[in-house]
Parts: C-alpha cells; sequence; structure tokens
C-alpha cells in the first residue's frame, strides 16, 4: 500500500518536477555551463568571463546601481506602505485611497515607463516634474523676459560681462536711446506697448529701449521707434560712474525710462540678469539623477503592493495591545513605534524581501524611462546582462551575470525560508 501511494504521489508530481526542470534548472544549469565559453560557444575561456565581472566598467556601474536600488527602492516603498496603511485606518474614506495608491500596480512595467519617461521630460511644457518644479521657480525667481536680446546695427550698446553698455557717457536733459533686437515677437512682455521716443527732461537722463525691428525689408527707421515696435517693459538700467552704480531704475511698458540727475556723466548698462535664460527645470534623466528617478518611478509602482500586505497584517494586530498602551499613558507616535512596528515585523520583512528579490532583476523601468544618453549611468544587472547578450554580442559574459544575480538572490531567499521555518514552528 506504501508502495502504492509512493507512486500515485511520484505521478502527481512529474507533471510539476518536468516543468521546474524545463524552466528553472535546465536553464540555471545551461547558464552556467554557458558562463565558461567566449562569444562563439566553441572556445573554452575559464573564469575569463568572471573577471569582466570586477574588470568591465559597464558591469561594475551595474553592480553600484542595484546595490542603491536594494538599499533604497525596498526601503522607502515599504516605510511608505506602512505609514499608509496606518494613516488609512483612520479615516472614513481609507478604502478608496487603498484603491488609488494600488492602482498602479495594475499597470504593466512597459506602460509605467512610458508614463515617467513623460512626466520627467526636460521641457515643461511636456514632463509634469519640470512643469511643476518650473512653476514653482518662477513664483520666487521671475525669469528675464529677453534672453535673446542682443545689439542690432549701429547700437550705441556693446557687449559687458553677460549685459550691455553705452560706449559714450550720457547727459542730462539729452534723450538716450537704447535700441535691441532679437526678441521673438511671442516672447515680448505681455504688458510691453508701442515704443516711443523719450521726452526731454531738464537735470534729468531719459531714453528708450525698445525692439528696433519691423518686418519687411527697407521698412522702419533704424535707431528710432517706429509705430509698429514694442517698448523693452521692465528691462533694467543702470547708470554706472567708475565701476559703481549710481542710479536705477526699470523701463516703462512703451520702453521709455528716467533718471535722476546723479546719472549725468555716467555709462548707461543693461545688466546681465536682463538676459539669463529662462529656468528650465531639472535635469531628472541627466547622469546625477537618472537612477533616483527611476527609483521613483519605482516606488510609485510597488508603495500600494506593500500598502495592501501590511493592512492585512495591521488587521491581524489585536487592539487590546494598542488601546493597553494608550491607557499606560503612551501617545500615538510611542504607540506606533513600540507596539504596532514590532507586532508588524514579520509583515514588514515579508514585503521588505519580496521588494529586494524584486529589484535584483529590475529591467523594464530603467531601459524605458533611461535616454541613451544617461543609459549607462543608470545601468543596472539586469540591462547589462542584455546589453552584453544582444547588443555587445558576449553571451558568455551575459551567462556570468545572470550567475551572478543568481548568488545575489540566494541569500535573500535563504533568509526568507529560515523566517518562514520560525514561523512555522511558533
Amino acid at each position: 500500500m506504501t508502495g502504492t501511494r509512493r507512486t500515485v504521489a511520484a505521478l502527481f508530481l512529474l507533471p510539476a518536477l518536468v516543468l521546474l526542470g524545463a524552466l528553472v534548472v535546465y536553464p540555471i544549469g545551461y547558464s552556467l555551463v554557458r558562463s565558461f565559453y567566449d562569444s562563439s560557444g566553441d572556445g573554452f575561456a575559464g573564469f575569463d568571463n568572471y573577471r569582466a565581472l570586477f574588470t568591465d566598467d559597464g558591469i561594475r556601474t551595474a553592480l553600484k546601481n542595484n546595490i542603491i536600488w536594494v538599499v533604497f527602492a525596498p526601503t522607502v516603498s515599504t516605510a511608505l506602505g506602512l505609514v499608509f496603511a496606518v494613516l488609512t485606518e483612520r479615516v472614513r474614506w481609507g478604502t478608496a485611497f487603498k484603491l488609488v495608491v494600488f492602482m498602479p500596480m495594475a499597470i504593466s512595467m512597459l506602460a509605467a515607463g512610458i508614463i515617467f519617461r513623460l512626466v520627467y521630460d526636460q521641457d515643461p511644457d511636456k514632463g509634469v516634474a519640470n512643469a511643476v518644479w518650473v512653476g514653482i521657480h518662477d513664483t520666487f525667481a521671475q525669469s528675464s523676459a529677453f534672453p535673446k536680446a542682443h545689439p542690432g546695427r549701429e547700437s550705441p550698446l556693446r557687449a559687458d560681462g553677460g549685459g550691455f553698455i553705452t560706449s559714450a557717457t550720457v547727459r542730462a536733459g539729452t534723450p538716450v536711446t537704447l535700441p535691441l533686437v532679437g526678441v521673438a515677437p511671442d516672447q515680448m512682455p505681455g504688458d510691453a506697448r508701442t515704443a516711443r521716443a523719450a521726452r526731454h527732461e531738464p537735470g534729468k537722463v531719459t531714453g528708450t529701449t525698445w525692439q528696433d525691428f519691423t518686418r519687411g525689408k527697407g521698412v522702419g527707421t533704424l535707431g528710432a521707434p517706429d509705430p509698429s515696435e514694442l517698448g523693452y517693459a521692465g528691462m533694467k538700467i543702470e547708470a554706472v560712474r567708475d565701476g559703481k552704480v549710481v542710479a536705477a531704475t526699470k523701463a516703462a511698458a512703451d520702453g521709455t525710462f528716467t533718471l535722476p540727475a546723479a546719472a549725468d556723466g555716467a555709462r548707461l548698462r543693461l545688466p546681465a540678469d536682463n538676459f539669463e535664460a529662462p529656468y528650465n527645470g531639472v535635469d531628472w534623466l541627466g547622469p546625477s539623477l537618472v537612477t533616483p528617478a527611476i527609483i521613483g518611478s519605482y516606488v510609485w509602482m510597488w508603495a500600494g503592493f506593500a500598502m495592501v500586505l501590511i493592512a492585512a497584517g495591521l488587521a491581524g494586530v489585536p487592539r487590546e495591545l494598542l488601546e493597553a498602551a494608550r491607557v499606560d499613558g503612551a501617545n500615538e507616535w510611542q504607540v506606533f513605534r513600540r507596539v504596532t512596528v514590532p507586532l508588524l515585523a514579520p509583515v514588514l520583512a515579508v514585503v521588505t524581501v519580496t521588494l529586494m528579490i524584486n529589484v535584483l532583476k529590475v529591467f523594464d523601468l530603467v531601459f524605458i524611462i533611461a535616454p541613451g544618453s544617461s543609459q549607462d549611468d543608470a545601468n543596472v544587472l539586469a540591462l547589462e546582462l542584455y546589453r552584453k547578450g544582444f547588443s555587445e554580442g558576449r553571451p558568455g559574459v551575459a551567462s556570468a551575470i545572470a550567475v551572478l544575480l543568481l548568488l545575489l538572490v540566494i541569500p535573500v531567499m535563504w533568509f526568507n525560508i529560515r523566517r518562514l521555518r520560525r514561523e512555522v514552528r511558533r
């Protein structure tokens, strides 16, 4: 009877064992063998492919980035999941909030990568992240309206450290003209009005600064405001004598300005901050920020997963213990830190370990979000395996990377198995 039972059990297990061997054991064994052969697959390379793991710059960068991923992505996702799970227990709309936070899990990595490639776009008109960032920046530091303005033909201005200054000194009672060109009509300040010549004012220096350009060949008068030309509203003008600013003002909507008698005998300068290029936001996908930016997209996807598992664990926490702590005088932070978190430790360990295994093989997000110019800086082991195997024609090195990934996952799996056995014994 015992032999029959064993035979029946073996027959039931046989399909699973065949699949396990075909889909897991054989690929692992083949990768291990293949890692000792050269690119052609015919010559034995020994440990050369494994030496490349520590000498190839791309692999070393990928390994460094994988360490960053393993340290930060699971930690931040689990911490956010814990916070969300605890807070949503106290609000009526907690279920709806959990649904919204968990919703990114329904999106594939490919779709999430495309979404965040657009979110991190450098152009504030396309990328949400830079649209918000530029909006906040411009609230406190207004960008210049004249980043491309420069002197035209026969202009009295010359370059001066990013700005422009008059070649000759100015005199009170004699209107000054400061013509510029180079600003597109749609980039002119919204309050700009038709430029007009400055009036003579005794004892004061007056003048006009404007866009000295009229469409059409031979149309308009050079060096004098025409009816179709706009004043540089808000342009800063400084009177400089012996390297010191003795007076300053801003141009009116029609480009006219007035300086006090102190400006007599000085030279007029249009300072460099008039011509600063508009703030264009943060280079989220540049070499220095590309990895944190991609980790942010990963957290967006997986914080909901962490929240749901932790919320399930939180539902099993005895409420009597929490109430007893409050009765003993503990505040909410102390209850959370000294009671809730220790009771949730097994669940937090499961979530963290699961996410650690997940990030060790992250590929989709990095491949899609990181542009070609910074993909080397965002490189991870799974992406480097793909590049070595399919782009660079080095399958032996790719197999060695696969074996390295397996070796990195084994300690995490061993920790998880030990923890599960401990739980069963309890």
